[in-house]
């Protein structure tokens, strides 16, 4: 009889241990980013990292191909669903493409947004922008605008082709310059595409000026692509000839601002980026919000985050760097 007993009370321990261990057992949130070795998705990673340790019961899987393409991004996702994570939070290389395999997650109750580069409604639950799309390619314009006295021929630099973020962006630019009577003396000669690869990013630069030998100034709205131009622009010898802004990390700008090949760049800080979508969710997967229009997520250090239409979501506005506060910037990301 006490030997029966010694063997339940053992059982009713261990199942109480056993029980706890899996209450402790943390969140598996998965970052899924364009490609691996891009510090501005690294930086992400660092945000990410930063809110799990303040919320305390969250583990971050970080992850991404090797080459930036919609296929890799989706062996990823079929993965991460096998693993039963609780959470991803992915930069799309395709808004369409990506579609069934994250339907499939939520299936599986997953909770998925995406930030940075979206993916279309119906594909997540949230998207978060880091500032509004108008506004970005507006001030690209302006940057540019103000730098080559808002006359002359410009390119722009962009990432991929099916870049959500990149080709909203683009669509501004281009209609701000058609239509804005401040750049009526400006024009767009072209819009090429380094895929975020430095190298290829490197070559599509120094094929502009072969290509438009009057051209006063690029754009180039991705961090790999401005500073792949940044270098371009040094290396051909035309700095203070061909002017160069985007949005770029100001570790890497730093030299470019230095040397006068880039004066002024803007971006959003992708730690705060990466933190506040760690956050949201969170709140997902807490059931704090569904994700509906009207639903405030609360992003600890960042705040309330209002959800808008279509699961919209907007962290801030663009910062503009330049040799006054590069230095100061180029030691935080």
């Amino acid at each position: 009889m006490k030997k029966t007993l010694k063997v339940l009370v053992l059982l009713l321990v261990l199942a109480v241990a056993l029980t706890g261990a899996a209450m402790a057992a943390p969140l598996k949130i998965a970052m899924v980013v364009k490609g691996m070795g891009n510090p501005f998705f690294d930086a992400c990673r660092d945000g990410a990292e930063e809110a799990a340790k303040a919320m305390g019961d969250v583990s971050i899987i970080y992850q991404g191909p090797a080459t930036p393409t919609a296929e890799g991004q989706i062996e990823i996702i079929d993965s991460l669903i096998a693993q039963k994570v609780d959470g991803i939070v992915i930069s799309a290389n395709d808004k369409d493409a990506l579609i069934p395999i994250t339907k499939k997650a939520l299936s599986k109750g997953i909770k998925v947004i995406s930030f940075d580069s979206g993916i279309s409604p119906g594909g997540r639950l949230v998207d978060l922008v880091p500032s509004e799309t108008p506004l970005i390619g507006k001030q690209q314009v302006e940057l540019i605008g103000a730098l080559i006295g808002y006359q002359g021929e410009i390119a722009i630099l962009s990432a991929t082709s099916q870049a959500t973020n990149q080709n909203a962006w683009i669509d501004v630019m281009k209609k701000e310059l058609s239509s804005n009577a401040k750049y009526s003396k400006m024009k767009l000669d072209a819009v090429v595409y380094g895929d975020d690869l430095s190298d290829k990013s490197y070559r599509e630069a120094m094929g502009l000026f072969e290509s438009y030998p009057n051209l006063k100034g690029i754009i180039a709205p991705t961090t790999v692509g401005v500073a792949a131009a940044g270098k371009a622009i040094t290396d051909k010898g035309l700095i203070g000839k061909v002017q160069l802004v985007g949005l770029g990390l100001p570790s890497e700008m730093k030299a470019y601002v230095d040397n006068g090949a880039c004066k002024q760049f803007a971006l959003w800080n992708p730690v705060d980026l990466g933190y506040t979508a760690t956050y949201i969710t969170f709140d997902l997967i807490k059931k704090q919000i569904t994700g509906k229009q009207g639903d405030v997520a609360k992003a600890g250090r960042m705040g309330d985050i209002k959800i808008g239409a279509n699961g919209s979501a907007v962290m801030g506005l663009p910062f503009v760097f330049n040799k006054d506060n590069v230095e100061k910037f180029s030691k935080i990301f």
